[in-house]
């Protein structure tokens, strides 16, 4: 071969190893807390936020928010769903007012207080400008389901109550239920 050919192929080869193999959406990011560990399955709701600011404090606040905003979604999603399964699997014929009073329930124990919430990892980092913060939380189903539970009898013991015997009942089928499988394994 020519000097000529090994050149070009020389340069054809440095041109080809230079190109970065980015799809069409840009290169592929890796966060912190991603994976199954950080999911939520059968026992547990897990979530992650991330915060960035110029100011450590509060990318840690946009974080721990936007996590709990996450679980607190979560929650009021899974108790809609299981809310939806009882009143069409039982012939009660007061199975919507059940539902409204038991999703009344579910947003007041999520407005109020997340039971049993526990910080599974937090990351900072700083790029010279920014911090940028990553926070993990998870919440045992079983604990906020007997949380939900014990609120559901504390609300009935109230003078101007609105969830009547009956209606405490289907609350505890429903949770007692969601209790169960939440102790069955991942």
């Amino acid at each position: 071969m020519k000097a000529s050919h090994f050149f070009s192929l020389f340069i054809f080869i440095a041109v080809l190893a230079s190109c970065k193999s980015t799809g069409p959406m840009g290169d592929k990011v890796k966060e912190p807390f991603t994976g199954s560990k950080y999911e939520s399955n059968n026992r547990f709701f897990r979530a992650t936020g991330k915060g960035v600011s110029a100011s450590d404090n509060i990318a840690r606040g946009r974080a721990d928010m936007q996590a709990k905003t996450q679980l607190a979604g979560q929650v009021e999603t899974n108790m809609r769903n299981v809310t939806d399964q009882y009143m069409t699997q039982t012939e009660n014929l007061d199975a919507a007012e059940v539902g409204e009073k038991f999703q009344s329930l579910s947003r007041q124990v999520i407005n109020t207080n997340i039971s049993d919430l526990r910080k599974i990892g937090e990351e900072k980092y700083y790029n010279g400008s920014d911090y940028t913060v990553y926070i993990a939380y998870e919440i045992k189903k079983n604990a906020m389901f007997r949380y939900m539970k014990k609120q559901a009898k504390a609300e009935a013991r109230k003078a101007d109550s609105q969830i009547d015997s009956a209606t405490l009942k289907a609350i505890e089928e429903i949770l007692d239920a969601q209790i169960a499988a939440s102790e069955g394994d991942d």
